[in-house]
């Protein structure tokens, strides 16, 4: 329609929250689906978070806050980056936002100017580019295949970077593949990023606690103290803490850009929920052991599905550091043939004939930025994802 901006023509909706749109519109109308498409733990947020949101509701805690988060709220995160990762935040180096998504929106805005460029990593989160064109920026992609195990190498880093780079997005463990770089890998990027004055990290730490086989989780200021005035360390309460829906987003950096993302904040969303915000100080301030606890469930998840996928003849499943997805390349059934008799041409084909023949909702890897991939979140029950492997099997062996 004429009236709507044209900066729209830009983005395209989420495709994962397409997937899980789609995947509840075929629940609802009768047919077993079974939904891998969102990345969402299904462990329920703990009691005493609940209880201090009760407790909240019941004191009054309903009026408007500090637009970028409660001072209270800001000290448990100065606390939490100081415990985890060893970085020292004061209240003016917080910010707290809508979620995890908000936080990269704010900064993007407050930062990015025409033809200023934005490196991602691809395979990507799918909205690291739409918010990056939403704000007028250009996305620059550096691929990182499954050989080079999903991650970025220095070289490639220093090719991508020119006088027009604004920021790298460094998500580690990374949606959608679940890789996460190690302090010597970390390092090495570092080591780039310390030559490049003009270019500021965006380090998206939202899978830190969701690590397995002993991997030890380092944000890159944690590694390299010197990079610390231009980047921005990004968290929040979602992944690890199974509160997706409170929608509290978290960052520590640099006084200027927390400022300047105060700024857009104060004519767009304004304060977080003030429930959530008690929520999230609980989250913080309380028992972590839980953490580690789920982080094993889930890796027992993760090695049931990666030799269930390994076992499918034209499908290979790397196994993940961590995060709750394995992204399996199906390049072995690109041109196959459904009993249907339509061809398998792509991988969009591909998870549109799982979810059509065997019920079982994934992501196709076009919308993560390298194919012929497919998304898999296993952040749901044991027996639900041997249940859905099982129909993968079944509908890919009757390809010919």
């Amino acid at each position: 329609m004429a009236f709507i901006a044209d900066t729209l023509g830009r983005i395209k909706p989420s495709p994962t929250i397409a997937v899980t749109s789609k995947a509840e519109e075929l629940r609802a109308a009768g047919k077993d689906v079974i939904g891998l498409g969102a990345g969402e733990p299904d462990f329920d947020t703990v009691d005493y978070v609940k209880e201090a949101a009760i407790k909240a509701i019941q004191e009054g805690q309903t009026k408007y806050t500090a637009v970028d988060g409660t001072p209270e709220l800001k000290d448990a995160i100065c606390r939490k980056f100081k415990r985890q990762n060893g970085l020292d935040y004061s209240r003016e180096n917080i910010t707290v936002n809508c979620g995890g998504k908000h936080t990269i929106y704010n900064a993007f805005v407050a930062t990015l100017n025409p033809d200023d460029e934005v490196i991602i990593p691809a395979p990507y989160w799918v909205s690291y580019p739409d918010m990056t064109l939403l704000a007028g920026g250009t996305p620059i992609f550096i691929e990182a295949s499954a050989s080079s195990d999903f991650k970025i190498t220095p070289e490639q880093l220093e090719a991508a970077i020119t006088t027009k780079t604004k920021w790298l997005i460094l998500n580690s463990p990374s949606n959608p593949t679940g890789a996460a770089y190690s302090y010597s890998e970390m390092k090495l990027l570092t080591d780039v990023l310390l030559k490049h004055q003009n270019v500021w990290i965006f380090s998206d730490d939202i899978y830190e606690h969701i690590v397995y086989d002993k991997f030890q989780f380092y944000t890159p200021v944690a590694v390299e103290p010197k990079l610390k005035n231009r980047t921005l360390t990004m968290n929040g309460v979602a992944k690890g803490y199974a509160m997706t829906g409170w929608r509290i987003g978290f960052a520590g950096g640099p006084v200027e850009l927390i400022n300047a993302m105060r700024k857009v904040q104060s004519q767009s969303t304004s304060n977080p929920c003030s429930i959530s915000q008690a929520a999230s100080i609980a989250a913080l301030n309380g028992p972590q052991g839980y953490l580690k606890n789920r982080a094993l469930e889930f890796q027992k998840r993760r090695d049931i599905v990666v030799a269930m996928i390994n076992e499918i003849p034209g499908l290979t499943c790397p196994t993940p550091e961590g995060a709750f997805y394995v992204y399996p390349c199906c390049a072995g059934l690109i041109g196959k043939i459904t009993p249907n008799g339509k061809t398998i041409a792509n991988d969009l084909d591909l998870v549109t004939y799982l979810l059509e023949s065997a019920g079982v909702a994934v992501v196709h890897g076009e919308a993560f930025g390298l194919s012929p991939h497919f998304r898999i979140s296993y952040a749901t029950s044991k027996n639900i994802l041997i249940e859905a492997c099982s129909r993968i099997k079944k509908a890919c062996k009757a390809l010919s």
